[in-house]
């Protein structure tokens, strides 16, 4: 993909960004003070280890997911502006899909269809449809990062576009296919769905494969930057982890977690590529 084709995607993904950015602000004005009663109706508390832990010391709090959701919305758009204004003219094969993973986190706003839909009555169809983009979302962004790391690793460049159209179809293939319990949802607002045990593997096994092949690049091509980039993609799957699953107020520490390791991610990637 050339330079000019990369930064017409960055710019399409901040407008659709920014699109959903506006949405969430004017949905707050219903949701807010439907948050409570969506809660007390929540079905169980959100899936995970990190979730579990932190479940230990903090109740859910009705507004904490509103805050994660507002939150991801937000990181999204400004780390997308920030990656598009520092990589405008640089050739780094990788941010494509640091930026895909970015934007993936504009989809998080899908998880205030469920307040919406009680203030508005709204078929299940509605929460259908946003727990299926939820889940493309989240999938998208984690296999992204894969794609990312294969791309350090020294994939051609020439194939990004390939790249980013099969993982694109892969995980259209598992968000239509999983199947969704319309008629309830978890304590972070996220619609109870199938096979959470198994993507909560696929995720373990791709997290881990990930880091590796940074560490590996840091070897191969003779450059420390990706082992700190490596410990950048650490932080970004354990902030992602905290904010997906985010029902109470200290798991929105993986706000400004994910932040810190979009940061370091981003940093060292120009710092490889700025002079070549």
């Amino acid at each position: 993909m050339t330079l000019s084709g990369r930064n017409l995607c960055l710019k399409t993904g901040i407008f659709v960004t920014f699109v959903f950015l506006v949405l969430t602000a004017v949905s707050a004005f219903f949701i807010i003070p439907a948050a409570p009663a969506v809660s007390a109706e929540a079905v169980r508390r959100p899936a995970g280890i990190l979730a579990a832990f932190i479940g230990r010391f903090a109740g859910p709090s009705p507004y904490a997911p509103l805050a994660a959701i507002g939150g991801s919305v937000f990181y999204s758009f400004i780390a997308a502006v920030l990656i598009y204004r520092y990589f405008e003219k640089t050739q780094s094969p990788e941010i494509l899909f640091i930026a895909c993973f970015v934007l993936s986190f504009a989809l998080e706003g899908m998880r205030a269809v469920v307040p919406v839909s009680r203030v508005f009555v709204l078929p299940g169809r509605y929460l259908l449809a946003s727990s299926r983009l939820l889940l493309f979302g989240r999938y998208f962004g984690i296999f992204s990062l894969f794609a990312a790391s294969v791309c350090a690793a020294g994939f051609e460049v020439q194939k990004q576009r390939n790249i980013l159209f099969i993982t694109a179809v892969a995980t259209l293939v598992i968000a239509l296919g999983v199947p969704v319990n319309t008629l309830s949802w978890d304590s972070a607002f996220s619609m109870i769905s199938g096979y959470i045990h198994m993507f909560r593997m696929v995720e373990a096994g791709v997290f881990i494969i990930t880091i590796a092949s940074f560490l590996i690049s840091a070897y191969s091509r003779g450059s420390g930057e990706f082992i700190f980039i490596g410990l950048g993609i650490f932080l970004v799957f354990l902030g992602r982890l905290l904010v997906l699953g985010a029902d109470s107020w200290p798991a929105l520490a993986g706000l400004p977690v994910l932040a810190a390791g979009t940061w370091i991610i981003c940093v060292r990637l120009h710092r490889v590529y700025l002079w070549m």
